[in-house]
């Protein structure tokens, strides 16, 4: 059973009786930029992912290669 709007409306009017409107907004600010960092590590491992698997591949065509030199 799902609550209804008018349950939804009261739990949020006793959240903001509780903690108060100031400590909301700065608890919606530190979930915010908690939520970018992790993007943006998120992104920064895929970037260094890329790299890595970049940087795998040539060294083993350039050995590839030298050994088809030296036949």
């Amino acid at each position: 059973m799902a609550p209804s709007m008018w349950q939804i409306l009261i739990i949020l009017a006793i959240v903001l009786l509780i903690f108060g409107t100031k400590k909301l907004r700065n608890l919606g600010g530190d979930l915010g930029g908690a939520i970018k960092g992790f993007k943006n590590a998120m992104r920064d491992g895929e970037d260094d992912t890329k790299q890595v698997t970049s940087s795998e591949t040539s060294p083993q065509d350039s050995a590839s290669k030298q050994e088809n030199t030296k036949v």
